[in-house]
């Protein structure tokens, strides 16, 4: 047993690089390499995000998941649980990896070697599930859910990683228009990946069109890790101090306590996820109320897109100049319009309305939601304060859905106005509880101080 687990423990530190030398340098020093690299990461990066998104199209947790769970069964409960693995498995693993992770040099090795195994191979099991469904739903079910847990969870398992290799390897006044643009493109590409997935849902029968759909997302998905290997991380020693587990967990109340404007940030932040408890629900109450075909959905994926590529570029530019705080409550203020028009909607056209707004929501999250929390907390404590919003969001993110398909079973109207007053709700915690952490002494990634200071009055070469 020792001599088994003495060799898991040699493959780990060779997988993560844990015995490779790590390089003695002064912040001058990194922030020069960064820069010099800039454009190069920035480049591999959006091609990374474009063809992800262009993959995750094929395999959209609002659209294409819950019309093959609905194939499958009549029960909505399936449809709720896909969405609590779909809005939790990203965020609810990041504080258990934070403290291993706020210790290492090299973050690129977590999230591209054991990536590989974790988010990006379990793709392939939702192939197997639509092939299997043909002759079992309930085995395809079964499978599909297996599979998307472990491709989710996986990726929430390497995203406190991923996230601070992005803060090493782009200063803090252009992250947001690396998401912007990655997400503009990837948004792009996924568009046009909707409305393939449009003709393949119309033009084959199921499960053949289900599954030509999970193949080309699963190679999709494998390319953007290719470019995502190409990155160019600037390996850096972590000062943060050795602690122990309980160490790591007993000092989390204390953050919380002392740190007012993390405190009110993360009370509007779990009110967003809460808010989200319609979001899987959509598509089915528009396909029940409307009788909407099949390959209405594939278009109802195409505005959400439209939203999202609108949404992902202005917001991230946006966030550049003035902060993330307006983006979020613009994104908020979208989110709870786009409930309201789903519940009191007159007719099926309004739909895509809806769903270009949540893609200006789903932007809002994804470019201010992630890099915010970046900005509250010094470098060395940045994976704990990640993983502590995150995780503490993906905990209310498996409530919600539940919440919303015990609502569904009583009626939508119920649940969208609901998720509509939630966040509005949301938006005044932003709005009168929160500082720009630019603006209230935040930290905005110290080790590119130096470096930042020149770039403001630099010409981006983005």
């Amino acid at each position: 047993m020792s001599r088994r687990r003495n060799g898991f423990s040699r493959a780990l530190r060779w997988l993560l690089e844990l015995d490779r030398p790590v390089p003695v340098r002064t912040k001058a020093e990194i922030a020069a390499e960064v820069e010099r690299n800039y454009r190069w990461n920035f480049g591999v990066n959006l091609l990374d995000g474009a063809f992800f998104w262009f993959g995750a199209s094929f395999a959209s947790s609002s659209t294409i998941v819950p019309l093959f769970i609905s194939k499958l069964t009549s029960s909505p409960f399936p449809i709720g649980l896909a969405a609590v693995i779909a809005q939790a498995g990203w965020y609810l693993p990041q504080l258990f990896t934070a403290a291993p992770v706020q210790r290492l040099a090299r973050m690129k090795a977590v999230v591209v070697n054991a990536g590989l195994f974790l988010e990006r191979l379990p793709l392939f099991v939702l192939v197997l599930s639509a092939v299997v469904a043909g002759q079992s739903p309930t085995w395809g079910l079964i499978l599909f859910l297996v599979g998307y847990a472990w491709h989710s969870l996986g990726a929430g398992v390497v995203a406190t990683s991923w996230q601070d290799l992005i803060a090493r390897c782009f200063p803090v006044n252009r992250r947001g228009r690396l998401f912007g643009a990655t997400q503009f493109v990837g948004a792009g590409m996924a568009a046009l990946g909707a409305g393939f997935s449009t003709q393949i849902l119309k033009g084959f029968t199921f499960p053949t069109n289900f599954v030509y759909c999970f193949v080309i997302a699963a190679i999709g998905i494998s390319l953007s890790w290719v470019f995502l290997a190409l990155t160019r991380e600037p390996v850096q020693r972590s000062d943060a101090p050795q602690q122990s587990q309980r160490q790591f967990w007993a000092s989390l109340p204390g953050i919380v306590r002392q740190d007012q404007n993390f405190r009110h940030f993360l009370v509007a932040r779990l009110l967003l996820a809460l808010g989200g408890m319609g979001w899987g629900f959509v598509t089915v109450a528009a396909v029940q109320r409307w009788h909407v075909p099949d390959g209405t959905v594939g278009l109802f994926t195409v505005s959400l897109l439209i939203g999202q590529t609108f949404g992902n570029l202005s917001l991230g530019f946006l966030a550049d100049r003035v902060g993330h705080k307006l983006s979020l409550e613009l994104g908020t203020v979208a989110a709870s319009l786009a409930y309201t028009l789903a519940w009191a909607a007159p007719s099926p056209e309004w739909q895509y309305l809806v769903f270009a707004l949540l893609g200006i929501a789903s932007a809002s999250i994804f470019v201010s939601g992630i890099l915010m929390v970046m900005e509250f907390p010094s470098p060395d404590h940045r994976p704990t304060y990640v993983g502590l919003a995150n995780t503490a969001t993906g905990l209310v993110s498996m409530l919600a859905p539940m919440i919303g398909a015990w609502l569904a079973s009583i009626g939508y109207g119920w649940l969208f106005a609901l998720a509509a007053a939630i966040n509005l709700a949301a938006l005044a915690a932003l709005h009168w509880g929160v500082r720009e952490p630019r603006r209230a002494g935040g930290d905005s990634s110290r080790p590119m101080d130096a470096q930042n200071e020149k770039s403001e009055n630099t010409p981006s070469s983005v």
